[in-house]
């Protein structure tokens, strides 16, 4: 575990005492309250990036129900300069939900209800413990889903998704979480309780203050109660796997079927060749051409067989004449879930290769995706490690891991790493691009923030958190760099 950092931006904090533990305990209950358990609370001291380093013990835990809890909490907070950091299902990838600087841990876990399924308006209220999955399992019966689609689906909380905007598989054609967010009730830092937006569509009185709290990573407000648009259920779809025999071929392939075949589908995922060898590998399945060297995963769907089969031969036609080894078509629920199995278990994959590792989540103009390979593997000589990429072609964002290789010292991957996350991100800045797409900046990249942000901006939005949190006590130390 990391021992907690000094940042002249957050000032100093106190400890908690056991009198402020006895307050928590008479808010949640002796029962929802973890302060005297190290084992207990080091599953909430990190998230899922790989690292001890990146990791935090808090001083605290405490699962509340309510939004009337939550502000007691927080009022708590800022009586006694204490840092509370926000929590949901702690799958996320950034350090988001990692206590930088100890104190509480304020988990959303217990504020799991989906609370109403609005069929005429087409929305769904739910609090921020809902897993993403189980929004559509239950509008399934209405002929409704829900499009905000990260590949953690059957993991993470919607609360999380809203707090990090999160995109996926299907961002190429429905868009990210935020497009979908109509509605929040949020707990200010400060405790107050405020409603932002509602079940309507449209709403342009004053600030769209609902999109500033959307991606805004835990650090402006508690989300306590979210209203989310639904779309009709799609009735059709089909998969196809498709082997390219380069990356550059492949890439190439992704605009010309939006342009020349006028379709946006609903998935295109890449993978090159070290990402397709290890999640095969992995998986135990067959590769699906012995000269494969890079491969989309390109899936669509609609309200008719008719139009969803049209799209897939157009699809299809056009990948062949663009240099495809093949094309695999799956058009059941099996063969769409072998086909998906290798994509879905990458992250697994790679760690099999090697557990230490840095899941990276840059985006770049579509359009350049083919000259950021090259630099990749350049990066990969230059450093002697691994970099495998994959991720959401149809959008620029790259899932490129920088792996350590087994038999490189420890001590050397620690001391070369930053080196190789700043040779990368200056990269993706020189081709009009940035750090992240989906998963955020949280601690994990806060120090690489100025790379691709001007400094201006950060300090434009610097002072809009102290405007919503004067105490720096809502999640600290995350998206901004320390100040010197």
């Amino acid at each position: 575990m990391t021992s907690q950092p000094t940042d002249p931006s957050a000032g100093s904090y106190a400890p908690l005492t056991p009198s402020i533990i006895d307050e928590l305990r008479e808010i949640v209950g002796e029962a929802h309250l973890i302060s005297d358990e190290p084992g207990a609370m080091e599953d909430y001291a990190h998230d899922e990036v790989a690292g001890e380093e990146h990791a935090h013990m808090p001083e605290a835990v405490v699962k509340p129900q309510t939004a009337e809890q939550i502000s007691r909490i927080l009022k708590l907070a800022n009586r006694e300069r204490i840092p509370v950091t926000p929590r949901g299902a702690g799958s996320g990838l950034s350090c988001g939900a990692v206590p930088v600087y100890g104190g509480i841990v304020l988990s959303l876990e217990r504020m799991n209800r989906i609370l109403e399924i609005d069929r005429e308006s087409m929305v769904a209220v739910v609090e921020p413990g809902v897993v993403t999955n189980d929004i559509n399992d239950a509008i399934e019966e209405h002929g409704l889903f829900y499009a905000g689609y990260p590949m953690s689906v059957e993991l993470c909380f919607v609360g999380g998704n809203v707090a990090e905007n999160a995109g996926g598989g299907r961002a190429i054609k429905y868009g990210v979480t935020g497009r979908y967010v109509l509605g929040l009730e949020v707990v200010l830092p400060t405790g107050e309780i405020v409603q932002l937006g509602g079940k309507r569509v449209k709403d342009v009185t004053g600030y769209d203050l609902i999109h500033l709290m959307v991606g805004s990573e835990g650090t402006l407000g508690i989300f306590t109660k979210i209203t989310l648009r639904l779309l009709p259920r799609p009735t059709a779809r089909a998969v196809l796997l498709v082997p390219f025999p380069d990356t550059p071929t492949a890439i190439r392939a992704v605009p010309r079927v939006m342009t020349r075949g006028r379709i946006i589908p609903t998935s295109v995922e890449f993978m090159d060749q070290r990402s397709i060898e290890a999640a095969y590998d992995y998986t135990g399945e067959r590769l699906p051409h012995p000269d494969v060297g890079a491969m989309l995963l390109i899936e669509i769907d609609g309200t008719s067989e008719q139009r969803v089969e049209h799209d897939m031969n157009s699809i299809i036609d056009l990948c062949l004449e663009l240099g495809a080894l093949d094309i695999l078509v799956g058009n059941t629920p099996r063969d769409e879930r072998r086909m998906w199995r290798p994509r879905q278990e990458m992250a697994e994959a790679l760690k099999a290769i090697c557990p230490v590792q840095s899941l990276e989540d840059i985006v770049v103009p579509m359009a350049q995706i083919p000259n950021l390979m090259p630099e990749l593997d350049r990066l990969s000589e230059d450093y002697d490690v691994v970099i495998p990429c994959y991720g959401h072609a149809g959008d620029g964002n790259l899932h490129a891991t920088v792996v350590k290789k087994p038999e490189t010292p420890m001590e050397t991957w620690e001391e070369v790493l930053p080196a190789i996350l700043e040779a990368l991100y200056t990269v993706v800045a020189e081709l009009g691009g940035t750090i992240s797409g989906e998963h955020g900046i949280g601690s994990k990249r806060a120090r690489y923030l100025p790379l691709v942000m001007d400094s201006k901006l950060i300090a434009l939005q610097r002072d809009i958190k102290r405007v919503f949190d004067p105490l720096t006590i809502l999640n600290p130390g995350k998206i901004f760099p320390t100040e010197p």
